[in-house]
């Protein structure tokens, strides 16, 4: 009952940045007799500091904070399962040496590296993850009997880690990524909050709310309904992240 709710938000969150191209929006629209007006019929959540139209800005960042997200989580989940899967497939010296890589990775805090390179590292870290992941998954079952079988009966390496090795470890790799999605969506926004993400006239959560903290004595609305807006979209994601953890059972599966 509890994933109805965190489904609902993610599914109006994803219809609004799909359908943001053929709404009739107008994000960059400036009105400067409709500047830091309130919410009203003509506008829901009110104009912005330049006149604009909040909700329309909203629906624009749903769209940029959803791409963004997408496609690092895609990008980091694939590098980074091929990389812990062929890592710990092999052994011996490369594996070690690829251990050695990850752990010098996680000593600095993701966010102060993207920070330095403008944002451009973000998905490079989300790899360490899903590798650190995929590695301990493989580990658990490359010598489980069905895999021994295949080895025996002659199977190349590429065929068994993605018919027999790659099955098994989808539950928690699927479940890790709903919760780097969430992560993605906070990172973004904070780059985009401290200038270095998505820059304007383009609409972000974070830059939306960067502009309204000025303003927040007189138009509270230009920090409020971004910031609950990003609040929702990240808590449904990581309440869906229980519930699949919780159904997939993935504790379980790994131990077994």
């Amino acid at each position: 009952m509890r994933v109805w709710l965190p489904m609902t938000l993610l599914l109006a969150w994803l219809a609004a940045a799909l359908l943001a191209p053929v709404l009739p929006l107008n994000p960059n629209d400036v009105q400067l007799p409709q500047v830091l007006a309130g919410p009203g019929a003509e506008a829901w959540l009110g104009h912005d500091e330049l006149g604009r139209p909040l909700l329309d800005r909203l629906i624009a960042g749903a769209r940029t904070s959803l791409l963004v997200a997408v496609s690092v989580v895609a990008i980091s989940i694939i590098t980074g399962t091929v990389i812990g899967m062929v890592s710990a497939w092999l052994g011996g010296i490369w594996d070690h040496l690829m251990v050695r890589i990850l752990d010098v990775f996680l000593a600095f805090p993701g966010i102060l590296l993207a920070i330095a390179l403008a944002g451009i590292l973000g998905p490079g870290i989300e790899n360490v993850g899903f590798a650190r992941l995929a590695r301990a998954q493989t580990l658990s079952y490359r010598h489980r009997e069905h895999v021994l079988a295949a080895v025996a009966m002659g199977s190349g390496t590429t065929r068994i880690l993605l018919r027999h090795v790659l099955p098994l470890i989808a539950a928690p790799l699927i479940v890790e990524a709903t919760f780097g999605l969430a992560g993605i969506i906070v990172a973004e926004a904070g780059l985009s909050f401290l200038g270095l993400g998505v820059q304007p006239p383009d609409a972000s959560w974070g830059s939306v709310i960067r502009a309204g903290t000025r303003y927040m004595l007189v138009a509270p609305h230009l920090v409020v309904a971004p910031s609950v807006a990003l609040m929702l979209v990240v808590l449904s994601v990581n309440m869906l992240g229980d519930s699949l953890r919780d159904r997939l059972d993935v504790k379980s599966a790994a131990v077994a």
